[in-house]
């Protein structure tokens, strides 16, 4: 089999092209992929060539960890069937490029035990799900508390907010510096960080990806209050030691989100619970991913690209 993949020949090098895929054995799906998001961390980072090394990153490379779409084969045992929608967070399935991440294609092989099964109707919401984990992940982790400050307004910082609230929590107040990113659900406030006089947060997480803010965050804590560091930084991490030692700042960080978070994520929002409406912004079809990339990762207007791999099918 062939599917069209999204490929990284190198930084900002980018194209859509026909690539072999493994066949299929015991215990694996085949999925025709819907909609795939792009991810603005560890993708733009991709894209930009500053990722940091890790086992199996290179070029070519076929990213994308976030998609979503239909069963079309099912081993017997799965429990699954063709017709099924499911989320599939990457695969690597795909020959003649890496598949680091590998979920930006028009069709995956996958082990069953990877995949989620969503409701059809959650239609492009449903390759959110990743981020939505990885929001989870931060706010239930070990020794957690919930975010009384979030910086940060994209995705990743909007449902870390709503998170908060469906947990039952304070509403949060929310930093951003973006003129066009200034607006909420009405749940919790978005500010100019120069206009927040506090300085006394229990409880910040960071969802820019920016290490230089962490002076900064950690001036705003009450003594023995926590920085989450919740996005994903290629540089290393650096603070001034006595404003830290002072306030005997407490430093976690948040990795990626596991298959409970997903399970949880996902019955939060069936439940209700969590919204994940109004996250997607922007939506290309898959033939013009290069514009698609470049938007996603250079308008501030775009919250969340996604991929329509419908006419790749």
């Amino acid at each position: 089999m062939d599917a069209n993949a999204v490929i990284l020949t190198g930084p900002k090098d980018l194209q859509l092209d026909a690539l072999p895929i493994c066949d299929p054995t015991a215990g694996d799906l085949v999925v025709d992929i819907h909609h795939s998001g792009i991810s603005t961390g560890t993708e733009k980072l991709l894209w930009t060539g500053e990722m940091p090394p890790f086992p199996g990153m290179g070029y070519p490379l076929v990213p994308g960890y976030e998609a979503a779409g239909e069963v079309v084969e099912a081993s017997p045992g799965t429990g699954f069937k063709p017709g099924d929608t499911v989320f599939v967070p990457g695969s690597n399935c795909i020959n003649g490029a890496r598949s680091l991440f590998g979920g930006a294609a028009s069709r995956l092989v996958t082990s069953a035990d990877r995949v989620s099964r969503i409701d059809a109707g959650m239609g492009a919401e449903g390759a959110l799900l990743a981020l939505a984990a990885t929001a989870r992940h931060a706010v239930a982790g070990i020794h957690a508390s919930l975010p009384e400050l979030i910086v940060g307004h994209g995705v990743l910082g909007r449902l870390l907010a709503r998170l908060t609230v469906a947990a039952g929590g304070p509403a949060p107040t929310v930093w951003d510096v973006a003129p066009n990113r200034m607006d909420s659900d009405g749940t919790y406030d978005v500010l100019n960080p120069d206009d927040d006089p506090r300085r006394d947060y229990r409880s910040i997480y960071d969802a820019s990806g920016d290490a230089s803010l962490l002076n900064n965050l950690i001036a705003r804590l009450q003594k023995g209050g926590e920085v989450v560091l919740a996005g994903f930084y290629p540089q290393p991490i650096n603070f001034a030691f006595p404003p830290a030692f002072m306030k005997e700042a407490r430093l976690r960080i948040a990795a990626e989100w596991n298959p409970d978070d997903l399970v949880a994520t996902r019955q939060l929002v069936d439940s209700g619970a969590l919204s994940l409406a109004g996250l997607i912004t922007h939506r290309h079809s898959a033939h013009d991913a290069p514009n698609a990339y470049s938007t996603a990762f250079n308008d501030d207007a775009c919250l969340k690209m996604i991929l329509d791999w419908s006419a790749q099918a």
